[in-house]
């Protein structure tokens, strides 16, 4: 068993986003105790670092990542593909956007919004000729906070591992989630 470093707990904390107080709180122990392991100033005993690792592994696992909460089937467009195409999947699906993906790869997004003012000849027009910015991705490491802040400015977000893309999360599926 290999126990952790003073810098190893900073890191950890630090990752999760927890102050030195609350971490402190959840292993009940002192802010200063903390403080001072972490400085490498003190030594702890056996039992204390056993509470503070399980009030750290316990927060671990009260964070929600983007890989929880994606959905997996992303229904998406090509840029090739005539506008009225995406319009057919978003009424079919009952979705107001969708992503653009060209071999795996997130390229842009296209919108209710985006196909509005079109006229039945546009509609003929590639995605690509009409199409927005592409959403933001992230790995699914993200917490559901940093997902959250992006869906302030965003109407999606892509989950990406190696390139590809492999979920979607929307406001619905954070809403969903939390109730």
């Amino acid at each position: 068993m290999e126990l952790p470093t003073p810098a190893d707990l900073r890191q950890r904390r630090t990752e999760l986003e927890l102050t030195q107080s609350e971490l402190a709180e959840k292993a009940d122990v002192s802010q200063p105790l903390i403080a001072r392991i972490e400085g490498g100033d003190v030594d702890p005993r056996l039992s204390t670092l056993r509470r503070i690792v399980t009030a750290l592994e316990k927060a671990e696992s009260d964070v929600i990542r983007a890989e929880d909460l994606m959905n997996e089937a992303v229904v998406s467009v090509g840029p090739d593909e005539p506008v009225s195409e995406a319009a057919r999947k978003m009424e079919e699906e009952a979705y107001s956007q969708l992503a653009v993906i060209q071999d795996g790869i997130p390229v842009g997004s296209i919108s209710q919004s985006d196909l509005v003012h079109l006229d039945s000849e546009d509609r003929n027009e590639s995605v690509e000729q009409h199409m927005s910015e592409s959403f933001p991705t992230v790995s699914k490491d993200a917490t559901s906070d940093e997902i959250s802040n992006l869906l302030e400015h965003y109407k999606a977000v892509m989950i990406t591992e190696a390139g590809e893309t492999v979920g979607i999360i929307t406001e619905a599926d954070i809403a969903a989630r939390l109730s």
